[in-house]
């Protein structure tokens, strides 16, 4: 039997939910990972946890959501989910019930990380003290930032992923001028994201008048099909530099001289190339303060529950 101590996490995106148990000594036990699309609803999916890890609801729980959270009611931004926090919390009798933004628990995974779990992607050392900025594309693009005040460390809840997407070359103005006529308005999301990259293929593919294939994210990052499909190596190439344009945005944006953390299932997938990419060339490239941001490291997060744990600091 589950000790009745433990507190229950999860990290819910829009296409994966992570469930752990949280002990008394704040070691992650039982981690599970499911599909949402797996379960009518999120109570559903917890209830399916719990028998899974033979455990009785624990009274404590924090759940890191890809959502905006400004009221009880918390509807997903990439799935149909949507859930009263009130009523979650009496269905399961937890005494007490955090939910937050899934990339403020990643913010708040920061401080806990080792170094393992991080990467260092270019030049630049931490200065103590000072903010922290973490942006990460999966389902959607979450941004958070960790800033330093007398209390502590203090996550921000916002929803820069929807941020307007500028060009920064004369190629991404064409492939955004296509996009700006599918969509209307395309934001950071609607290219660093894996339903992202897919739009980034397609629009390179229009704009170089050559059939657009139906991949799948992984597939237009997969190493095999780039070396056969030219639009397919661009929108990879591109997705990376695009990525360094926001982030060094966010940066000079929070003074984030603390680093800048890449979370995200996207990222760390890509191995070796990212490193190699246009990422960090283009996180550098503002003009006058190129040596500033020359100055400021970015990592990529490979903890693989980050989240998890950034939730778990919300059980004391």
């Amino acid at each position: 039997m589950i000790n009745m101590g433990a507190g229950l996490v999860a990290d819910i995106g829009g296409t994966h939910i992570r469930f752990a148990l949280v002990e008394p000594d704040g070691a992650l036990a039982h981690p599970w990972r499911r599909r949402v699309q797996e379960y009518a609803s999120l109570a559903e999916a917890i209830e399916a946890y719990l028998s899974h890890a033979g455990a009785p609801p624990p009274r404590r729980a924090a759940l890191a959501v890809a959502a905006p959270v400004v009221g009880d009611v918390v509807t997903m931004t990439n799935h149909p989910w949507s859930f009263s926090i009130e009523t979650l919390s009496e269905r399961f009798g937890f005494e007490r019930l955090r939910v937050v933004n899934d990339f403020v628990a990643n913010a708040l995974a920061i401080p806990r990380l080792a170094e393992e779990d991080r990467e260092q992607i270019g030049s630049g050392s931490p200065v103590p003290d000072c903010d922290i900025g973490v942006i990460g594309p999966g389902s959607g693009l979450g941004v958070s930032a960790l800033i330093h005040s007398p209390a502590g460390p203090t996550p921000i809840e916002g929803e820069g992923g929807h941020v307007t997407m500028c060009p920064a070359d004369e190629r991404e103005g064409v492939v955004l001028d296509i996009l700006r006529r599918r969509y209307g308005h395309v934001s950071a999301e609607r290219v660093l994201s894996g339903p992202g990259l897919v739009n980034l293929y397609r629009a390179l593919c229009e704009a170089s008048n050559a059939p657009a294939r139906e991949y799948s994210p992984e597939e237009v990052a997969d190493s095999s099909i780039r070396e056969t499909d030219a639009c397919a190596s661009e929108a990879l190439a591109m997705f990376c530099a695009m990525l360094g344009t926001v982030a060094g945005n966010l940066a000079l944006t929070l003074g984030a001289r603390g680093g800048v953390y890449i979370a995200g299932g996207i990222v760390p997938k890509l191995g070796a190339y990212f490193p190699r990419s246009g990422f960090r060339t283009r996180f550098e490239s503002k003009g006058r303060f190129e040596v500033y941001l020359k100055n400021i490291p970015t990592y990529v997060i490979t903890h693989r529950t980050a989240a998890l744990l950034g939730a778990a600091s919300l059980l004391n």
